[in-house]
C-alpha cells in the first residue's frame, strides 16, 4: 500500500493534533498543535479543502494569541504565605503526594515552623514551596509545580518579581539539596550555584 505526499502531510497533521492533547505541560500543548494546525492548512491547500483550511487558520491563530501571552511575560503568577498545616494547604499536598515524590523524592512531609508559600498561576493552585528558616537561610524541602504549569516560569518569577515575599520573611538565601538531575537542573536555572554538597542562591 502506497501512500501519496498528499496523504502523508494529512496523517502528519493529525498525528500532532493527537500528540499534542497528550501533554501535560500547556505550553508545549499550544506549540505541538499549532505545528498541527499548520500542516493541516498545507494538507487543506494541497487538496484543496477551504473548509479545513479556514478550520485550521483559526486553530493557529487562538494558538498564537495564548502562546504570545505565555512569553509576552503577561501570565498572572503569584504565590501566598501559608500556615503549612493548614487544611487546604494539607489538602493539596496529599493530593498530589505521588508526583511531588517523583519529582523530590527527600520530601517527608511538613514540619512544624516551616515557612510555607502555595504558588498560583491565573488564579489557581499551582505548587508549593516548603522549607525550614534559620538565622536568614531557607533550606527548601520542597520546590513543586503541576505538571500543567511547569513551563509558566514561575521559578524565574518567585527569584524575581516575587522575591519580595521571601525578604518579607526575613530570607536572605536560599539552599536546596538537589536529589534528582532535573531538579539540580531546575534550580541552577534559576541561578542556583554549587557550595559543596549544596545548591544555594542569595535572594
Amino acid at each position: 500500500m502506497s501512500f501519496s505526499v498528499v496523504e502523508l502531510i494529512g496523517y502528519l497533521a493529525s498525528a500532532l493534533v493527537v500528540a499534542s492533547l497528550a501533554m501535560t505541560s500547556v505550553v508545549r500543548l499550544r506549540l505541538i498543535s499549532l505545528a498541527g494546525s499548520i500542516t493541516f492548512v498545507v494538507y487543506g491547500l494541497l487538496l484543496p479543502s477551504i473548509p479545513i483550511i479556514i478550520t485550521n487558520a483559526c486553530v493557529a491563530l487562538l494558538n498564537i494569541w495564548f502562546l504570545r501571552k505565555e512569553f509576552s511575560g503577561e501570565r498572572d503568577l503569584n504565590a501566598v504565605p501559608v500556615n503549612p498545616e493548614a487544611p487546604f494547604f494539607a489538602d493539596f499536598l496529599r493530593s498530589h503526594e505521588a508526583d511531588i515524590h517523583k519529582q523530590q523524592p527527600g520530601f517527608d512531609g511538613v514540619r512544624p515552623g516551616d515557612f510555607a508559600l502555595l504558588l498560583n498561576r491565573d488564579g489557581l493552585p499551582a505548587g508549593a514551596y516548603v522549607g525550614q528558616l534559620k538565622d536568614g537561610t531557607l533550606e527548601l524541602r520542597l520546590d513543586y509545580v503541576l505538571a500543567p504549569f511547569r513551563d509558566s516560569r514561575l521559578g524565574q518569577w518567585l527569584y524575581g518579581p516575587g522575591a519580595k515575599l521571601l525578604h518579607q520573611a526575613g530570607i536572605r538565601r536560599v539552599r536546596a539539596n538537589a536529589r534528582t538531575p532535573s531538579h539540580a537542573d531546575y534550580l541552577r536555572s534559576v541561578g542556583f550555584t554549587h557550595e559543596g554538597d549544596w545548591l544555594v542562591r542569595d535572594v
